[in-house]
Formats: C-alpha cells, sequence, structure tokens
C-alpha cells in the first residue's frame, strides 16, 4: 500500500509530523495499552483496530505545556506539515470547540496530490489535564475517522503528557499494521515537537508568582 502510506505520512492528524523523529526521551511507548487513555470518562474508539498510545515527560510548568497544545491556531508555527488551523470558534478551547486544519499530501502512484482537511471537535476537556476530541479527515481518495484523547498529569521535575488515538476508514483498514506504524510515527514526532516548543518556551518565559 505505497499510496496509502505516502499519503498518511502527510496527515498531521495520523502521521509524520516532524517525519522520521524518534520518540522524544523519556519516551513511553505502546501499541495496545492495557487501559485505554480517557477524558472526563470517555476514551477514545474502542471497536477500532488502528490504535496507538505514547507518553513523555516535558520539562516545563502545567500551564506552558497546556497552553503550547491548546492554542490551535499557532500549531503551524511549531508542528511543520499543518500548513494552517483555524478556530471555528472563538475563547479558550472547550467542549464544543471545533478548528479545522489542513495538511498538503503529494501525488502517488495511487492517489492524486490533495489537501487533507481535518474538521476536529472538541467533545471533552478538564482544563490543565485532558482533552478529547474526535473528527473526520478528508482529502481525494482518503477519508479517516479519528478519536484523540490527551492527559496532562504534574510529576517531580515537569509534565506527563500521554495521548491515545484510534483511526477507522476504508484505506487504513485495508492495512492496520501499516496504519498502525504510522500513527505510532506521528505520535511520537508530535510529542517531540511539543516537548521542544514548550521546553524553549518555558525557558525564556518568567516564572509564575506564587499563588496566595
Amino acid at each position: 500500500m505505497p499510496a496509502i502510506r505516502t499519503a498518511l505520512l502527510a496527515l498531521p492528524l495520523a502521521a509524520a509530523l516532524l517525519a522520521g523523529a524518534t520518540a522524544p526521551a523519556g519516551a513511553a511507548t505502546t501499541a495496545r495499552p492495557a487501559a485505554p487513555l480517557t477524558c472526563r470518562g470517555q476514551g477514545v474508539d474502542p471497536h477500532a483496530a488502528v490504535r496507538y498510545r505514547a507518553s513523555t515527560v516535558i520539562h516545563a510548568p502545567l500551564h506552558t505545556v497546556w497552553g503550547v497544545q491548546t492554542d490551535v491556531a499557532h500549531w503551524p508555527s511549531w508542528q511543520q506539515p499543518v500548513t494552517s488551523a483555524v478556530r471555528l470558534d472563538h475563547g479558550p478551547l472547550r467542549p464544543g470547540s471545533a478548528f479545522r486544519w489542513t495538511t498538503p499530501v503529494p501525488p502517488t502512484a495511487g492517489l492524486p496530490a490533495t489537501t487533507l482537511v481535518i474538521t476536529s471537535t472538541v467533545r471533552q476537556l478538564a482544563h490543565d489535564s485532558c482533552i478529547r476530541w474526535t473528527g473526520p479527515a478528508d482529502g481525494a481518495g482518503l477519508h479517516i475517522d479519528g478519536v484523540h484523547v490527551w492527559n496532562f498529569t504534574e510529576v517531580p521535575g515537569g509534565v506527563l503528557v500521554s495521548t491515545e488515538e484510534t483511526h477507522t476508514g476504508p484505506q487504513v483498514d485495508a492495512d492496520v499494521p501499516t496504519a498502525t506504524a504510522i500513527l505510532k510515527q506521528g505520535l511520537d514526532a508530535w510529542l517531540a515537537a511539543l516537548r521542544t516548543t514548550a521546553e524553549q518556551r518555558a525557558r525564556h518565559t518568567p516564572p509564575r508568582p506564587p499563588r496566595r
């Protein structure tokens, strides 16, 4: 499935964010965790054959990590494959918030050049704790339905960020091992980019005063 492999590698929802990056230092990854991640009791698609989970510790304050991840409009500034990202509502990210983001897909032997359009809707959110969004990714000859969960937990020295995602769709369901491997690469790379960005921002941001 070279055409599907190439197309998915350009899909930020699924794959090669910063293509070729390895898992971030300190990351722990597993293709099929015993218990899925949840946000307010809701997790990924239990029936999806394509799924992956990964985690890493980011050495930055929780508010910094959360801020980078939830500032959707600025994703293109630190995720190279994301060519545009637009909020479809205003204000802080919250349940019901929606955003549309795009990434180009080069032509292959089986698929024409296209732009994938991903429309994500936040279903559950707990501030500084978790996010769960769902949505389709559509381009010429390619359709994926994704469910993505993020958990953020303060630990000594930083924040443990864990993420889990499932995909369904005719192209990915036709080759589950390939689609899962691509999803792994994408989530590991996303975590690496998030870690780099948040840690750089933390080094250049004065610490918050203690709460009284």
